[in-house]
């Protein structure tokens, strides 16, 4: 009943707005412990239907295109103009590697001092997975707590970016000024996912450069198949400054004129429902995953692999005999 009581409470206080609340929250929601996380989905179920709704806006970019500056830069501008900022990170990186939000937090001391900002790093050493789950619901938080833009950087690389990109409004790529070999460095699958394209430190020596740049990276997207999600002319790419705050205001804009046509056009809604499934889906598969790493289910698993090893079964008749055992499903 206390934990009730407690769930409850914060509950309110979140719905107040309270910076602290949603602090212990995202703490509770990040928890491994099997009482905490059901206090969590407690906390998650009665938070439902607050009819909040912020712009998730999810950040990648390659390491020194200067995110951090970035973020902070675009996030005072916007709380300048009284809106409310929420900075997550998603790090599936290790200790050892860090994190750009996680190391260089620091760096943002202007932000991290603003009423109206909440910057969060994602703990590191999690599994991919985790980190998800926990990023998707801290958002919900943020949401919860009245934050008019979540802006979610993605640390990592590769499926990091899939990830972001599955549980955000709208995607943006970081870019630096630099010539054809970077262009052709940038994956496809990664562009195709984006936006807007910001092509950041367009100043001083380098200026003359990113107006090059992002013609080259404009000229690329024209030979991506157009999305039925977007209106005429996105994806499209941009120059910023973050460093002398050129470009910020446009940038801001061009993803409010994105935001709103795509919600006046019902595919906002539509994008959050296929993500809503995708993590389901995700969530499933997940925890199917962690039941069979746990005994008796590991030594079979480990026992028909010796087998196949030594050629006594296929992969795939070892692989019927062990779903048949121990995944009881029709």
């Amino acid at each position: 009943m206390k934990a009730a009581m407690d769930i409850e409470d914060l509950r309110t206080r979140i719905l107040a707005g309270e910076r602290r609340a949603l602090a212990r929250a995202i703490t509770l929601v990040e928890s491994g412990r099997a009482d905490h996380r059901a206090q969590a989905l407690t906390l998650l179920e009665r938070l439902k239907g607050h009819g909040r709704q912020a712009l998730r806006i999810g950040l990648s970019g390659t390491p020194g295109v200067g995110k951090s500056t970035f973020i902070e830069s675009f996030g005072m501008m916007l709380t300048a103009q009284g809106l409310k900022v929420a900075v997550l990170a998603v790090d599936p990186s290790s200790a050892r590697s860090g994190g750009s939000i996680l190391g260089d937090k620091t760096r943002m001391e202007r932000l991290s001092r603003d009423r109206n900002a909440f910057i969060r790093p994602s703990p590191s050493q999690s599994q991919l997975g985790g980190v998800a789950r926990r990023t998707r619901e801290a958002i919900d938080l943020c949401e919860a707590a009245g934050f008019d833009v979540v802006l979610v950087e993605t640390v990592g690389v590769g499926q990091s970016e899939t990830m972001v990109a599955e549980m955000t409004d709208l995607f943006l790529l970081l870019l630096a000024p630099a010539g054809g070999d970077e262009l052709q460095g940038v994956k496809r699958g990664i562009m195709e996912m984006a936006d807007i394209l910001l092509i950041n430190k367009a100043d001083g020596d380098l200026k003359t450069t990113a107006i090059r740049t992002c013609a080259d990276y404009a000229g690329a997207l024209r030979l991506l198949r157009k999305r039925p999600q977007d209106p005429e002319g996105f994806p499209k790419a941009m120059t910023v400054s973050a460093l002398e705050e050129a470009g910020l205001a446009k940038a801001w804009d061009e993803m409010t004129a994105l935001s709103d046509w795509r919600r006046s056009n019902g595919h906002l809604d539509a994008r959050r429902a296929a993500q809503a499934r995708y993590w389901f889906e995700a969530e499933v598969r997940e925890r199917l995953l962690a039941r069979l790493a746990r005994e008796p289910a590991r030594g079979a698993m480990l026992s028909l692999a010796g087998q196949v090893e030594d050629g006594a079964l296929t992969p795939s008749a070892a692989a019927e005999e062990f779903l048949r055992d121990h995944l009881q499903m029709s």
